[in-house]
């Protein structure tokens, strides 16, 4: 499931690109697909050992180009070990709520983007998430989880302020914020209920067929409770 639109990120063939915080490495995948020269990063080495053997895989099974290549790199995202410019992209998808300084991780992002090079920055959006804090107090407080709540305009002030410049935004997965609700209604770790698992059942589909069945009403909810805020920045200098 993605969540950054690749054709707004701008990412062509040969390109080096950053997915910070890659987590299982949906976005790095696609990246390593489409012929990029992919660094997936995350603080979690269990998360990385199944994204390097996914690449593995791929790679074996033809999935991606010759051009293509991977890395995977452990990590803080408060001092990235990368020069200065070294990546004509980056992805920072559904991270920044969990970092306890989010601008210095921000700062490291814009150092490490290339002069005209573009980011792709998501997060949780306000109101479906200040729904999920109100449901459920274990939803928020366990370890790792979220931190903060983003309004959209504090969002594109830190990026501003880290020399960023705004490029377009948009709202993804509104089928995934009823999903959330009803798992905090019920108690998030209670992923047996049987309205979560037939809630559940019908996402995996969504994913695998893309039917128009909930392609097109996703399109049409996604301004009103679209789960995820998406922002496309380019390095102003």
């Amino acid at each position: 499931m993605l969540t950054v639109d690749f054709e707004r990120l701008g990412l062509r063939s040969g390109e080096r690109v950053l997915d910070l915080g890659c987590g299982g490495g949906r976005h790095a995948f696609e990246c390593f697909r489409r012929g990029a020269l992919v660094v997936a990063f995350d603080a979690d080495p269990v998360e990385l050992k199944g994204v390097t053997s996914l690449m593995t895989a791929m790679a074996e099974a033809g999935e991606a180009p010759t051009e293509a290549a991977n890395l995977q790199v452990q990590g803080t995202a408060f001092q990235l070990p990368f020069p200065d410019a070294s990546f004509d992209r980056v992805i920072a998808a559904e991270v920044l709520e969990h970092l306890p300084d989010d601008a210095v991780a921000i700062s490291e992002l814009a150092r490490v983007l290339k002069p005209g090079g573009r980011m792709a920055v998501t997060v949780p959006r306000y109101g479906p998430e200040m729904i999920n804090w109100a449901l459920s107090q274990e939803y928020h407080t366990v370890p790792g989880g979220h931190i903060r709540i983003y309004r959209r305009r504090q969002l594109l002030e830190r990026l501003g302020s880290a020399g960023l410049r705004v490029r377009g935004t948009h709202h993804a997965h509104a089928l995934h914020s009823p999903y959330w609700w009803l798992r905090c209604l019920v108690g998030t770790s209670n992923d047996q209920h049987p309205a979560v698992r037939a809630y559940h059942r019908l996402l995996v589909w969504d994913i695998m067929r893309k039917p128009a069945a909930t392609r097109l009403p996703e399109q049409l909810l996604n301004p009103l409770i679209g789960k995820s805020f998406v922002v496309y920045v380019e390095h102003a200098s």
